[in-house]
């Protein structure tokens, strides 16, 4: 009895029943038969039989067909090179032809031991050439951006690059230029290849054509190790392996989570892990001499420092994490101050979310099977998870609806607004999500009390629902659930004045909360853990040499509430980490805490289903944000080529945000404003020159900063050109 929609298919004499329409090659896999391939990558999108490399024979056609541009149908006889001489004959000739001018420089290439073209010539070519003429040859190597170098003698033109810049970052930076023989990648205008995604196209190309200028001569396969983690530089997590050398990290390569990252790595997780060697890195504990600065201490005097402050501060602690801390670290840093010192202490805590979020749990992987997508808020998507911007893309192209609300968006949303647009939206989007049979929201949680509109609005579709809320911090989830498992909810709220007993800044990115030098002002024992000196190690009594995430073992929770395993990858310079630290100053109080994170359980791995959710009761009585006076409203937006990271990296410095002020179409008219045009932005008694950047899509009245450029700058803003110098 058959299957519907099951058809026979016939691979070298192998009968297999699969789905009508897969795809050859997966067929043939399922077969247990490789097909071998250059130009097909299934995430790029509809298969082009470019590079021809897969020629097979066909039981009926009188040529050979290229098997990745077909499908299975029922009955069909497919020989590969493997059973029928013919098919064997045009794989070697398509190979002979790929190499006619490809230069036999292994020993040299970068991707030499690694390389897709090297590995199916042996195994799948002729073994020698007929070609003796003299190879085409190029300029090389191109450095299309300060994070790629092109080497066109290599290319095979099978256009995974292009594509992947057509059709999955939607960039279009990467084009194809001449045709026939004379056909070249190139960038757009021959413009540097600035783009969120670009180190992609370095591990999508099967040769050595395009390579990351950061890895060129640094190793070889034979002299490395591949260590498997999970990014810490944003809240998505995507996971990655890390190609280390002689105890240094080299190279950061996708490891391809489908349900995550889908094998795309942001150009911030994939080249930021250089400031790991950084000349300005705190490498020793560094305690406060009065008229002398600091003095290197070793371990054992910081632990005695780091206790009598703690014992001295009367109870009186405040914890300030940065939200890229490990679990295991917030948890014995937590158990330290709210066992060891029998304080409640207080928090801040970056990314609290609203536990009713969790109840809509999915993998980032259902926004791209979603029939609408609701995103909303002030911030854009690629800034805070940009993996997450590439799914609505990929959501998008298979014909889902983006309905994008904020002050830029198709809907147009106050800033600080997603909480009350939540409670109450338009009647048109409010139709469209509940038609849907499926609906994924984002929200990039910029209204404090936004999150249970936000929830409830999910409870309140009939379809299915999977909420994506977008942290500004990397595992704010994890350093909040560690906090509340340390004690009793989050504890009593913030002093608003007199003194504190001690801080402990937990992180360089803690200072992003502007409460915190205010705090360590106010405190009489400043205990800070940093990678790099800065304004908040100034303050401090006491500074503990931070780690990377790539120099620590233990766990962390992404965007989706997935917990996952980071590995250690170098060891942190000063031989030990801060869970380390902690655990040994818990013991001094009492607190027994592991200073080794241990193995995650797999049950804990496990996402919770989406279906698991109850019903939430919206806040109608949600006030629309408020004007901030006659002047303009001011959107600051953390950019994701920001942070200490990124600030240390030669190569990502043409990624950092430009010295502009984005403002309305109908702004800029009324102030006499051109696109381009240098402006004066001042705020109370602060004035800042920076370049006008006009958008037809942003709402009247508000303007949008990057943080780097808005130091010092409040709402309401004024905007006015400068008049042009003479001379």
């Amino acid at each position: 009895m058959s299957t519907p929609g099951l058809v026979t298919v016939s691979v070298d004499g192998r009968e297999i029943r699969v789905p009508k329409g897969t795809g050859m090659i997966e067929t043939a896999l399922a077969a247990g038969i490789e097909i071998p391939v250059f130009c097909y990558e299934p995430r790029l999108g509809p298969p082009v039989g470019a590079c021809r490399m897969c020629l097979c024979e066909v039981e009926g056609m009188p040529k050979l067909q290229a098997a990745c541009t077909m499908t299975a149908q029922d009955e069909m006889v497919l020989r590969t090179a493997q059973t029928s001489e013919k098919a064997a004959q045009g794989q070697d000739a398509v190979l002979e032809f790929i190499l006619l001018n490809h230069p036999l420089d292994c020993p040299d290439c970068d991707k030499g031991g690694e390389c897709p073209l090297q590995d199916l010539t042996f195994r799948w070519g002729p073994g020698k050439t007929r070609m003796v003429f003299p190879k085409r040859t190029f300029d090389k190597p191109i450095p299309i951006s300060p994070t790629i170098t092109l080497d066109r003698e290599r290319c095979i033109l099978c256009y995974r690059c292009t594509r992947f810049s057509e059709g999955v970052s939607e960039d279009g930076q990467l084009v194809a230029k001449n045709r026939g023989a004379s056909s070249l990648i190139a960038t757009f205008e021959d413009e540097p290849y600035r783009a969120h995604f670009s180190g992609n196209v370095t591990e999508l190309c099967p040769v050595g054509a395009l390579l990351p200028s950061t890895y060129r001569f640094k190793a070889r396969p034979w002299e490395i190790d591949n260590v498997p983690t999970v990014c810490g530089l944003c809240p998505v997590g995507c996971n990655t392996w890390v190609t280390v050398r002689e105890g240094k990290a080299q190279r950061v390569l996708s490891r391809n989570h489908s349900e995550v990252d889908d094998g795309w790595l942001c150009d911030k997780g994939r080249f930021a892990f250089g400031h790991l060697r950084a000349d300005d890195r705190i490498r020793e504990p560094l305690l406060r001499v009065r008229r002398r600065g600091f003095d290197r201490v070793p371990i054992e005097q910081a632990l005695d420092e780091a206790e009598r402050g703690l014992r001295e501060a009367g109870g009186s602690v405040v914890v300030a994490f940065s939200g890229g801390e490990s679990v295991e670290h917030a948890t014995a840093l937590a158990r330290l101050v709210r066992e060891g010192l029998g304080a409640s202490g207080v928090a801040l805590i970056p990314d609290d979310l609203d536990p009713v979020l969790d109840g809509f749990r999915a993998p980032l992987s259902a926004i791209r099977d979603s029939e609408v997508c609701l995103v909303v808020g002030d911030d854009p998507v690629v800034e805070r998870a940009p993996v997450v911007d590439l799914w609505l893309k990929a959501a998008r192209r298979q014909g889902a609806e983006v309905i994008l609300a904020g002050p830029t968006g198709r809907v147009q949303v106050a800033p600080g607004g997603a909480g009350a647009f939540c409670a109450s939206p338009p009647p048109e989007v409010a139709e469209r999500l509940q038609a849907a049979a499926s609906v994924a929201i984002v929200w990039s949680q910029d209204a404090p009390d936004g999150g249970r509109a936000v929830a409830a609005l999910a409870a309140s579709l009939p379809g299915e629902v999977a909420l994506y809320v977008l942290p500004r911090t990397p595992n704010g989830r994890g350093v909040a659930s560690a906090w509340y498992g340390a004690g009793e909810g989050r504890g009593p709220g913030l002093p608003e004045e007199g003194e504190i007993g001690a801080l402990v800044i937990s992180g360089d990115e803690a200072v992003y909360d502007a409460r915190v030098l205010g705090l360590a002002a106010r405190a009489r024992f400043v205990l800070t853990t940093a990678m790099f000196m800065g304004e908040h190690t100034l303050q401090s009594h006491l500074v503990i040499p931070g780690a990377s995430y790539l120099e620590r073992d233990g766990t962390t929770v992404n965007l989706e509430g997935r917990r996952q395993r980071q590995r250690r990858v170098v060891t942190p310079p000063a031989g030990w980490d801060e869970l380390e630290f902690f655990a040994r100053l818990a013991e001094r109080f009492g607190v027994a805490v592991s200073p080794w994170a241990e193995l995650l359980p797999a049950e804990q791995a496990e996402l919770e289903p989406r279906n698991k959710r109850k019903p939430v009761e919206a806040d109608q009585s949600m006030p629309p944000p408020t004007p901030s006076g006659s002047g303009l409203e001011l959107v600051r937006y953390r950019p994701l080529f920001s942070g200490p990271a990124v600030e240390r990296i030669k190569e990502l410095e043409f990624q950092r945000p430009a010295a502009e002020v984005e403002l309305a179409w109908e702004d800029a008219e009324a102030r006499d404003i051109a696109p381009g045009a240098i402006v004066s932005v001042q705020s109370n008694g602060t004035s800042r020159e920076l370049r006008a950047q006009v958008n037809r899509r942003l709402l009247q009245g508000v303007v949008r900063i990057a943080e780097d450029h808005a130091v010092g700058l409040e709402a309401p803003l004024s905007i006015k050109p400068v008049a042009k110098r003479r001379g």
